[in-house]
């Protein structure tokens, strides 16, 4: 048994997954069974970056497809990525020596592999790992609430997966904010011809010339404009 004492503040916190006080968010993809929409990566990554939270993207199965484009793209945009595989173990130590010292927190779509690297860091845990579905291409949800593990000296928390119908229940950023949400938009932002300019239409824009120019993934771009489609549809108030 235990008891509550006292309520330390809160360094950041998030909805979905329902975690607090981590120090970093590794997010899972996959380019195969179930393949990782993106979008769903880059409002997880636009929420941690808002709250200035490391994010480590850990692109699981690339025994089975080495997700090149999906590395290219993240790591071009300046996130640390790790392939991995819980089948040869390629990339497990790496992400151990990330997680030292650290609260981590996992997160991803059903199915991705979240517990299986759990497993692969820590074979005690012997955790359930779930089919996924060849017909319907996504996992079933094996973890079904948040979980602390142990790993050394590290915490981290296994969380339910999600899909991309889950992305509604997320938390929004204010469109002045998401900006600063996207890492590879820093070099160029002040650089604009308008100082309030939004990055979409505006003339002078220096994140639209860089999209151009091939500095700024297109997939990554597209994601700032439906965040800022949807921040736009949010009043401040409505998100105190």
């Amino acid at each position: 048994r235990g008891m509550v004492e006292k309520i330390l503040p809160r360094k950041n916190h998030f909805v979905r997954p329902a975690v607090a006080n981590v120090d970093v968010l590794v997010i899972f993809a996959a380019s195969v069974n179930p393949i990782t929409e993106p979008f769903l990566i880059d409002r997880v990554a636009a929420i941690a970056g808002d709250q200035e939270v490391q994010v480590v993207l850990c692109v699981n199965k690339c025994d089975l497809d080495p997700a090149v484009d999906l590395t290219r793209i993240y790591k071009n945009a300046g996130f640390t990525v790790i392939q991995t595989s819980a089948e040869t173990g390629e990339g497990v130590e790496q992400l151990r020596q990330i997680l030292a010292g650290k609260f981590a927190a996992f997160t991803g779509n059903s199915g991705v592999g979240k517990s299986s690297i759990l497993n692969a860091l820590a074979p005690e845990l012997n955790l359930p790992v779930g089919e996924v579905s060849e017909k319907l291409g996504r996992g079933r949800h094996t973890t079904r609430h948040v979980q602390l593990y142990t790993i050394g000296d590290a915490l981290v928390a296994d969380t339910p997966g999600f899909s991309s119908f889950d992305t509604d229940q997320m938390e929004v950023i204010l469109k002045e904010n998401l900006q600063y949400a996207f890492p590879e938009f820093g070099r160029y932002l002040g650089q604009c011809q308008f100082r309030d300019c939004s990055h979409r239409a505006e003339p002078g824009c220096a994140v639209t010339e860089a999209l151009k120019n091939g500095e700024i993934g297109r997939t990554r771009y597209d994601s700032y404009l439906r965040l800022y489609e949807k921040a736009s549809q949010i009043n401040e108030w409505e998100l105190k």
